[in-house]
C-alpha cells in the first residue's frame, strides 16, 4: 500500500506539490487571521440562570419554577440547548448559545424573557437571576451541606456567617453564592395602642 502511493507521488510530482502549496498557503492564512488570546474561551456561550423557592420540593421546583422559565426561554435566539437541575428549594437553568453568539446580546434577550417569567412563578419563589460572565479558565467548585442535627436555617446561618467568609479570605476567590436553607429572619410586630401612648409611626419604629 506504502509503495503505491510513493508510485503514484512521483507519478503526479506536479499535483502533490500543488497540493501542498494550497495547503502551505491556508496554514498561512489561518495562522495571520487567527484570533490571538491570553486565555481564549474552549466552550460554547452559556448562561445559567437561578431561582431560589424556599420551601418548595424538587419535584414542586421542577413544575412550578423550572418548566415555566425553560418555556420562557425557548423563544431566545441562536439558543442551542437547554439544561436544568431542580433540588430543594432551587431551580438552576443553563442555556447554551451556538458558537460565534454575543454572550453580551443573549444576555440582554434572557433578561427580557425573564422578566416575563417572573410573573408566573408562584408567590414567595425568588425573581431568577444570572450567574455573571465566567471564563473558561476560572475554576467553579460547587457543594452542597447536610446536617443531621441543624434545621436547614440554622445550616444557612452557618454557611452565610462562618462558610462563607472564611472561603472569600482564601487569596484567589472573588465571590461564593449560596443557596438553598432557610434564612433567618427578624420580625417586628408592633402594638397599634402603644404606638398611640408614644406617639410613634411605624416608621419611626
Amino acid at each position: 500500500m506504502l509503495k503505491r502511493i510513493v508510485e503514484l507521488s512521483l507519478r503526479f510530482r506536479g499535483v502533490v506539490i500543488a497540493l501542498a502549496c494550497v495547503l502551505v498557503g491556508y496554514g498561512i492564512f489561518v495562522a495571520t487571521h487567527a484570533k490571538l488570546d491570553v486565555f481564549p474561551e474552549f466552550v460554547q456561550p452559556q448562561v445559567t440562570v437561578q431561582a431560589e423557592a424556599p420551601g418548595l420540593a424538587p419535584e414542586q421546583v421542577e413544575q412550578l419554577v423550572t418548566r415555566p422559565i425553560e418555556s420562557a426561554l425557548n423563544g431566545v435566539g441562536n439558543l442551542e440547548s437547554i439544561r436544568s437541575e431542580s433540588i430543594q428549594g432551587l431551580s438552576v437553568i443553563t442555556a447554551v448559545f451556538k458558537e460565534g453568539t454575543d454572550i453580551y446580546v443573549a444576555r440582554q434577550m434572557l433578561a427580557e424573557q425573564l422578566a416575563s417569567a417572573a410573573g408566573e412563578l408562584p408567590v414567595g419563589v425568588k425573581s431568577p437571576k444570572m450567574s455573571p460572565l465566567t471564563s473558561s479558565t476560572m475554576d467553579l467548585l460547587k457543594f452542597g451541606l447536610v446536617s443531621e442535627k441543624l434545621s436547614p436555617m440554622e445550616l444557612r446561618t452557618f454557611v452565610d456567617w462562618t462558610v462563607r467568609p472564611r472561603l472569600l479570605s482564601v487569596p484567589g476567590v472573588a465571590r461564593i453564592s449560596v443557596f438553598g436553607g432557610e434564612v433567618r429572619q427578624l420580625q417586628i410586630q408592633v402594638r397599634p395602642e402603644r404606638l398611640i401612648a408614644f406617639d410613634l409611626s411605624v416608621q419611626d419604629v
